[in-house]
């Protein structure tokens, strides 16, 4: 099953070109949910998420719709001793999503600075100790990660690799598809090249609009994913002027037209 959406759901500008003119914020869940099947929350990067706030959530939402939570700053960008505390306060917020059949995974998104280097091939080890059975995808931001042995330990610790598509600097990603577990996960980060480094407003680094033919490059990609997984979760995270609900719709549509589900 293929599962299409955004990299969050609650932007002011996107009332207008997606929210209908004077939807109060605490009604966009309940209408994005009309239109997509999955959502990736990302405010559990800034903030710790508990069990009340992701049972509110899941309440404006059907039963086949699925959340993905992005995992917490302290788990990922500030690596250390004494996480376990951190990891069971994130683990236990999960548990009604859980128990409703809507959670999809964690994704684990980790910065240019986390290195392909022995001591953070350690932490991987630790972080999926720590996280038990909860499926989990990583996002690699730094492209010494993108070798053979890499994929192999993503297996071996069933790890799903997040398959990205971004500007082409040589320190990031490149856009290749990849499946390491049973969930296949694609993110969308759009391809401002201008503005990926340099910006002064984080919403800078993605403005941009997909256009067909570059969606289209991903056809296939996401097709050989279905094929080797049970789950694929595509992600559009273009987030300024709801860019990435027009790209996600458009994907959609892109995959129903190649008969890829």
């Amino acid at each position: 099953m293929i599962h299409i959406g955004t990299s969050g759901y609650s932007y002011d500008d996107w009332v207008g070109p997606f929210y209908p003119e004077g939807t109060p914020k605490k009604k966009f869940l309940d209408y994005y949910a009309q239109r997509f099947g999955a959502v990736e929350v990302n405010y559990t990067y800034y903030r710790l998420p508990n069990a009340r706030t992701l049972a509110a959530m899941s309440a404006k939402t059907g039963p086949d719709f699925r959340f993905v939570i992005k995992a917490n700053r302290e788990m990922t960008h500030e690596p250390g001793e004494d996480k376990a505390a951190v990891f069971a306060e994130f683990i236990t917020a999960l548990e009604p999503l859980v128990e409703e059949g809507k959670f999809g995974c964690v994704l684990a998104q980790f910065p240019n600075s986390f290195k392909c280097i022995k001591e953070n091939v350690q932490y991987l080890r630790e972080f999926r100790e720590l996280m038990g059975e909860v499926p989990v995808v990583i996002e690699f931001r730094n492209s010494g990660w993108i070798r053979d042995d890499t994929f192999s330990f993503l297996r071996e610790h069933d790890f799903g690799f997040c398959c990205v598509d971004q500007p082409q600097f040589s320190s990031l990603v490149p856009p290749i598809a990849k499946a390491t577990s049973e969930i296949g996960y694609v993110r969308f980060h759009g391809r401002n090249y201008k503005k990926w480094w340099q910006h002064d407003e984080a919403w800078e680094r993605y403005d941009y609009l997909y256009s067909k033919e570059e969606l289209s490059e991903w056809v296939d990609k996401v097709a050989g994913l279905a094929a080797e997984t049970e789950e694929v979760y595509v992600f559009f995270n273009n987030h300024y002027g709801a860019q990435a609900v027009q790209n996600a719709l458009e994907f959609a549509e892109l995959l129903e037209e190649a008969d890829v589900t």
